[in-house]
């Protein structure tokens, strides 16, 4: 969906990983594609929340990129019951599925706290947007953009009966 305004539930999605991460000067999380595919993120996320699970220099200085992502998947099985939906093998590319990106890291987010600030979701709408679109991109993009926005809102609204957002005070 490069150069389409993202919906506001990857918005508020993307807001509330950046905000978990942002003490891990390794990660920037940006999209829901490249990302993640070093696997950084997804540990990041999870020690962010749960820092009593693993060691986080241990896992940041493993030098590959699946066994990263595979000590996520993992440990998000083995501590919070999310089923290993993704192949590490398969996250660790040039850029993986955003579709399946989004469905792991909802689930993620269903079962860890849910806080999000103003700040955080102003910081996203700040992030630059891709740009150079072709028209056939675009076309192909719009004509499945509402199904996959309705399909996630869903999927968001089904699973998670509410989403703190924080306002400053």
């Amino acid at each position: 969906m490069a150069g389409l305004q993202q919906t506001n539930s990857e918005m508020i999605l993307l807001s509330w990983v950046r905000q978990s991460t942002r003490n891990y000067p390794q990660v920037n999380v940006t999209n829901f594609t490249t990302s993640w595919s070093d696997g950084l993120a997804f540990n990041a996320l999870l020690h962010s929340h749960r820092p009593e699970l693993f060691d986080w220099n241990v896992v940041a200085s493993q030098p590959s990129p699946v066994q990263r992502l595979d000590h996520a998947f993992n440990i998000a099985r083995q501590h919070l019951g999310i089923e290993k939906l993704l192949d590490p093998e398969d996250v660790a590319t040039a850029c993986p599925d955003k579709k399946s990106i989004l469905m792991y890291v909802t689930s993620l987010f269903q079962v860890l706290p849910q806080q999000v600030t103003m700040e955080a979701i102003r910081e996203v709408e700040m992030l630059p947007r891709h740009s150079r679109v072709t028209r056939e991109e675009h076309i192909e993009v719009h004509e499945q953009h509402f199904s996959q926005e309705v399909s996630f809102a869903f999927l968001l609204s089904s699973c998670c009966s509410e989403v703190v957002i924080s306002l400053p005070t």
